[in-house]
């Protein structure tokens, strides 16, 4: 899992950049080890069907739709005749969706356009990126819905694949994203995606600006992980539960402010 590819990027987005140089050098890793990239889309799709996979199979996606992935990571991907899904925020993008709030250069609709045809998937990463699990039904339809919409008015096909923002969800989110018409999600986990995770919960590893080449060929080739990826899958799991209590007591406290304002009222 990729965000910005970035020689300088903002600070809000340095951490979890990488530099053009560290994109090439991973993916002429890939190349010699012999690994075939393939959508999400394809993915999922070969697991359902029971269809196989080419050998060694990779995914590599890229969050958000920094302007990056179309000036640095597209020649690299192109070089190694290679694929990729791009999960996009519709309104952090440059057009006349622009939301604002975009953490740095963001790509306009030209740039995805050259994406799709290139090869690259076009997912969804909700509308204004927001914590999906935070927000109330309303709120969660619209942000999966609209970034739909506006997908396929934009690139004329409707995405099936969607990540999550901040790498956050829950059921009630994965049921919003499936009654929008996605047919898979990624969430983050730093873990290796696997068929039990179920297809709203897929999981993958979190590529950083401290990644070195070392950490990424043991992620590659499946043997044990760093201190980095064992920080990142211990946060991930901790701050689910966290999550989870925080998003409880929200719904309490509305409960008991509605049931405050309907006696103060006289409804009850």
């Amino acid at each position: 899992m990729y965000h910005a590819v970035a020689r300088r990027p903002a600070p809000s987005a340095y951490a979890l950049s990488v530099s053009p140089e560290a994109f090439a050098e991973q993916m002429e890793l890939l190349h010699e080890r012999g690994r075939t990239p393939v959508t999400t889309a394809r993915l999922a799709a070969a697991w359902r069907a029971g269809e196989p996979l080419p050998r060694r199979p990779v995914l590599i996606t890229f969050d958000d739709g920094y302007e990056g992935v179309h000036r640095h990571a597209l020649p690299v991907l192109a070089s190694y005749a290679f694929t990729a899904t791009l999960f996009v925020s519709t309104g952090w993008l440059r057009g006349r969706y622009d939301e604002g709030g975009a953490p740095d250069t963001m790509l306009d609709w030209d740039q995805v356009r050259e994406l799709a045809l290139a090869g690259t998937e076009i997912g969804g990463h909700s509308h204004t990126h927001p914590q999906l699990d935070q927000l109330d039904g309303e709120r969660l339809s619209f942000e999966t819905g609209r970034c739909r919409e506006i997908l396929a008015a934009e690139l004329g096909a409707a995405p099936v694949s969607f990540a999550y923002p901040y790498g956050y969800s829950s059921r009630r989110v994965r049921r919003a994203v499936r009654a929008a018409g996605f047919t898979q999600a990624m969430a983050v986990g730093n873990a290796p995606a696997g068929r039990g995770q179920g297809p709203y919960a897929l999981e993958r590893m979190t590529v950083r600006r401290t990644t070195g080449i070392g950490e990424f060929a043991r992620l590659v080739e499946g043997r044990r992980l760093g201190v980095g990826f064992a920080r990142d899958r211990a946060l991930t799991k901790g701050y689910a539960v966290v999550r989870r209590v925080r998003r409880a007591a929200s719904v309490a406290t509305g409960a008991a402010a509605e049931a405050a304002a309907a006696v103060s009222t006289g409804r009850v």
